[in-house]
């Protein structure tokens, strides 16, 4: 069922659409609306709802703030900044939001973190991976670095010798 407008001046139960816009980053639409009942204009601001599903089954709204906080502990003492952080959280949720869900399972948005993370700093990424894969033993911390070792990420050198050629070039 499709849930009307009401006019904030007359309690009318619809109005018209008369222009929509979007607002800053994109996540939201504002809407600027008349009643066809009063002839007042009012703006109303929509933005899509994006739910994660936790683990006890409650749902909660997604929130770049949380994903910055867990992320923030993994960085501790680390080259990353407030604006590093606030990017990484802006991508989890376009990754989110690109599933095309309503709902996401919350370690799904772990899972969302992992990326972008190791891009960003890989010891960062080593210790969020330690807690979200709840590593048991040095084989699981060797086994991870194994991994980053073999499979480089896109913004970090393979190894020394390119390392050096990259300054190099500069």
């Amino acid at each position: 069922m499709t849930r009307r407008m009401i006019c904030p001046f007359c309690r009318h139960d619809d109005s018209r659409v008369v222009d929509s816009r979007p607002v800053e980053d994109g996540t939201q639409i504002r809407r600027r609306r008349e009643c066809p009942e009063c002839g007042a204009r009012f703006s109303t601001q929509e933005t899509t709802l994006l739910n994660i599903i936790k683990r006890s089954g409650a749902t909660e709204p997604f929130s770049r703030e949380k994903v910055i906080a867990g992320v923030g502990k993994a960085c501790q003492g680390r080259p990353v900044n407030n604006d590093d952080l606030a990017l990484l959280a802006q991508r989890v949720e376009e990754t989110l939001r690109a599933s095309g869900q309503a709902e996401i399972e919350a370690q799904e948005v772990g899972l969302a973190i992992l990326a972008p993370l190791r891009e960003l700093d890989e010891v960062a990424y080593l210790r969020y991976a330690s807690v979200y894969r709840n590593f048991n033993s040095l084989e699981d911390f060797e086994g991870e670095i194994a991994l980053l070792r073999a499979v480089p990420s896109s913004t970090t050198p393979v190894n020394k010798t390119q390392e050096n050629s990259l300054t190099k070039t500069r």
